[in-house]
């Protein structure tokens, strides 16, 4: 997340591996490299809208951007994390502003920026038609256990679609809070 970004701004798909397993994760089966391993890809954009919508001109450098340094409001990744290791690290998930958004507050995202830099280390490749290539990956039999949208592998994904329904279920009982999650310094790379 240097200045200049070394990710291009350009489109692409983009793998995620981690040197630490978060719970409740089983990793049994996935791509290994170098002590890491691979548990999301996603791409940048999104596939084109079927419903005659201009589509997304998001790039790979926007949105590792919005993986590293956002909030998870804005990222499925971060949203996906956080409830994993929210009892590990101390964070829980929390409506803010308005209510109609959930994020780990400040302090909470700026944790999770701490772990990520600390465990997570992402590649990616340009390509013209990211989700070409993403519904290829899903399809291939890599297991990809945190990535949720498209994965065939169900087992995977019941888990985490329940640990994040009773995050937001428990952000909904508690009080709404002031602060985003949004901008922070110190905590991203």
């Amino acid at each position: 997340m240097s200045s200049p970004s070394a990710a291009p701004a350009a489109p692409g798909v983009y793998a995620w591996y981690f040197d630490e397993v978060p719970p409740f994760i089983d990793a049994s089966g996935c791509h290994a490299w170098q002590q890491c391993t691979l548990l999301y890809v996603g791409i940048s954009p999104k596939a084109p809208p079927m419903n005659g919508r201009a589509p997304s001109r998001s790039t790979l450098k926007a949105r590792l951007r919005t993986h590293y340094g956002g909030n998870a409001e804005g990222s499925t990744l971060r949203l996906t994390l956080g409830c994993l290791i929210a009892p590990r690290v101390g964070i829980e998930l929390r409506r803010v502003g308005s209510g109609g958004r959930q994020t780990f507050t400040n302090p909470g995202e700026q944790k999770l920026d701490k772990w990520m830099h600390k465990h997570a280390f992402v590649s990616w490749m340009q390509v013209e038609h990211p989700h070409h290539v993403e519904q290829n990956i899903l399809a291939s039999g890599v297991r990809l256990p945190l990535s949720i949208d498209g994965n065939p592998r169900l087992e995977d994904t019941m888990r985490l679609k329940e640990i994040r329904f009773e995050a937001r279920r428990q952000a909904c009982d508690l009080p709404i809070v002031v602060d985003s999650g949004g901008p922070r310094r110190g905590g991203t790379r």
